[in-house]
């Protein structure tokens, strides 16, 4: 990964939980797993409080049609690890009956929701609606909010799918649902928005509000965060070095990305949520 501190600087109980399950597994600890655990009271343990329910919590969708919307998602922001997850997430949880290179094949409430949930996290709004239950559309946007957080940090982390890891990982992922063991989440600092936004860290609350909107930053936080938000996909090496170049160190450049990918993805939730109740 791109910050040495996602790969080695994690509390003694998280290295121990690592190094265990990658002996059991014979494969190495996904980057996925290891950035959740990595500082788990700023972003994980509010991220997972909304990721769990939204995923494997009662709701009009089945569990394969939650991972289908997430690989569309995944899609939207390019992002190669998360697409492929979870597409073989849509085949576990679907218990192999949903083929996510065969959307024609699902209800057509599927593919009417996929479209709005990739209006929503191609462009942060929804300029139209598609008739379908409120509560339908709420859990779709649930849904579609970790990953629009989720996928935006993969790419700025640069995530990589190792061998093995792929049966393995996603094999866990659905056992667990989602969920980790709570002694690994630290301590509850509030919501997703009071945690990542307004609790003391390494950098300032302004600095991270300010990443959330995208407004009101100096060079270089403000092209970085830019993409961040919008292109995610493009972020290289080379962006996060010329970062630490500027003297910020890896956990100031954790603690913004992590608030320009929360703020990008809640307010496109935000927006979109007000366009169903207005309908």
């Amino acid at each position: 990964m791109r910050l040495s501190v996602l790969d080695h600087g994690h509390r003694r109980r998280a290295r121990v939980f690592l190094t265990l399950t990658s002996k059991v597994s014979r494969v190495a600890s996904p980057d996925i797993v290891k950035l959740l655990l990595y500082r788990p009271e700023f972003l994980t343990r509010p991220l997972l409080d909304r990721t769990a329910p939204a995923m494997r919590g009662a709701s009009y969708w089945t569990a394969g049609e939650r991972e289908f919307f997430a690989m569309s998602t995944a899609r939207v922001h390019e992002c190669p690890f998360c697409i492929v997850t979870h597409a073989e997430l849509t085949r576990i949880a679907s218990g192999g009956e949903l083929d996510p290179d065969r959307p024609a094949d699902f209800r057509p409430e599927v593919p009417a929701a996929q479209g709005f949930l990739e209006e929503v996290s191609r462009t942060g709004t929804a300029t139209s609606v598609p008739d379908l239950p409120e509560r339908a559309l709420t859990e779709a946007l649930e849904v579609n909010l970790v990953w629009n957080i989720v996928n935006r940090l993969a790419n700025a982390f640069g995530f990589e799918l190792l061998d093995g890891q792929l049966e393995t990982g996603t094999r866990a992922l659905h056992r667990a649902g989602y969920r980790f063991p709570g002694f690994l989440l630290g301590e509850d600092r509030g919501d997703l928005r009071k945690s990542v936004f307004e609790q003391p860290a390494h950098t300032s609350p302004e600095l991270r509000r300010a990443a959330a909107t995208g407004e009101g930053l100096e060079e270089p936080w403000r092209a970085y965060v830019a993409l961040v938000r919008d292109a995610s996909y493009r972020i290289t090496d080379d962006d996060v070095r010329r970062l630490t170049a500027a003297g910020h160190s890896e956990d100031e450049v954790f603690e913004v990305t992590v608030a320009a990918a929360v703020g990008a993805a809640l307010h496109a939730f935000d927006n979109a949520r007000e366009a169903v109740r207005r309908r």
